[in-house]
């Protein structure tokens, strides 16, 4: 009976080490591309080499990440276009680029949506978050979470804008997106579509007077050494799709999925905290080069009831009832 036992024992360990065995071998070597505009030391680039390290360990090794930062293999609308056809595998990027392929995600875009950042995030990791997402596998994309890069400002070379009345006519670079273009041709200024990455040299030679982004970008992409106004506008929060192409996704069995996710997961809480330190540093430094204005709340007031029409051409094209739910949800988060 004794000797029974050990065999026993003996053989459920076996199974045992080939059940342990056969789920670690469910984890098969593989190598992803991620590409961003922004260059290295930028947050969304960081968020990226965070995922890779997170993923590099859950999967012993096995799922590794190359980084392509800085636009090396294109601009948001070609790396999206590259990510759905499954030629780069990961990417991230601001949300409402994605609203040309699902109308819904032009409502991140909306200006003064949000008032901080915590409230955003409570909003993207809850219901309607998850609802945004599930619309993008149909679209060749499979979403792994969302990053955050802060909220825009407004950078230009030709005076300092303290009001409403100071924006018009200023030729400002905006994110290719109607809901950029709409604002800003709202708030009197000449919009001017244009990647990223052709951003610096556009305003070195005054084909724009400035542009609109995050403390942070404004800093990594040395846009004051040819802007020396700063405006600090918080006219819109840019949440980021952290995503990966579907036919990347559909390689990998439900293990791998799963360890994928788990690093998405936790790479954002680390994205966000540093993404939020980096806007609080980056504009301590922009105030050595830069003059820096604040609106006051009622000069903001101003900007929203300008920006009025947009909202409403936008929540109408998004669709009534998907716009009610998520205002209702940011509501219900900041109660």
């Amino acid at each position: 009976m004794h000797l029974k036992k050990k065999i026993g024992l003996a053989v459920a360990a076996a199974c045992c080490m080939m059940m342990v065995g056969g789920a670690q071998a469910e984890i098969r070597e593989h190598s992803f591309r991620f590409s961003t505009t922004n260059p290295k030391g930028h947050p969304i680039p960081a968020g990226g080499e965070k995922f890779g390290e997170l993923l590099a360990k859950k999967s012993g090794g096995k799922m590794t990440v190359k980084q392509f930062p800085g636009g090396v293999l294109g601009g948001d609308v070609q790396v999206l276009s590259a990510v759905q056809g499954g030629t780069i595998d990961l990417t991230s990027m601001n949300a409402g680029i994605l609203q040309g392929q699902i109308k819904e995600f032009a409502i991140v875009d909306l200006p003064f949506l949000f008032a901080n950042g915590k409230e955003a995030d409570a909003v993207l990791d809850g219901p309607v978050g998850q609802k945004m997402a599930a619309l993008m596998p149909a679209k060749g994309m499979i979403n792994l979470a969302y990053f955050d890069l802060g909220f825009r400002q407004l950078t230009n070379s030709k005076k300092p804008v303290k009001t409403a009345d100071d924006i018009p006519g200023l030729k400002l670079r905006v994110v290719q997106s109607p809901t950029y273009i709409d604002t800003w041709t709202a708030l009197g200024a000449n919009a001017v579509p244009m990647p990223i990455t052709e951003v610096y040299t556009g305003m070195e030679q005054k084909m724009i007077d400035g542009q609109e982004n995050p403390f942070s970008v404004i800093e990594i992409n040395k846009f004051y050494e040819v802007q020396k106004y700063l405006t600090v506008t918080n006219h819109m929060y840019n949440p980021q799709a952290f995503f990966m192409s579907k036919k990347s996704w559909d390689k990998l069995n439900a293990d791998e999925q799963k360890v994928v996710m788990e690093a998405a997961k936790e790479a954002a809480v680390w994205q966000r905290q540093f993404s939020r330190d980096s806007q609080d540093k980056a504009l301590a430094n922009l105030k050595k080069t830069m003059e820096v204005s604040e609106l006051t709340p009622a000069e903001v007031a101003k900007l929203r009831a300008k920006v009025k029409p947009v909202i409403d051409k936008y929540s109408t094209t998004i669709g009534a009832d998907f716009t009610k739910e998520f205002l209702a949800e940011i509501e219900k988060v900041r109660k």
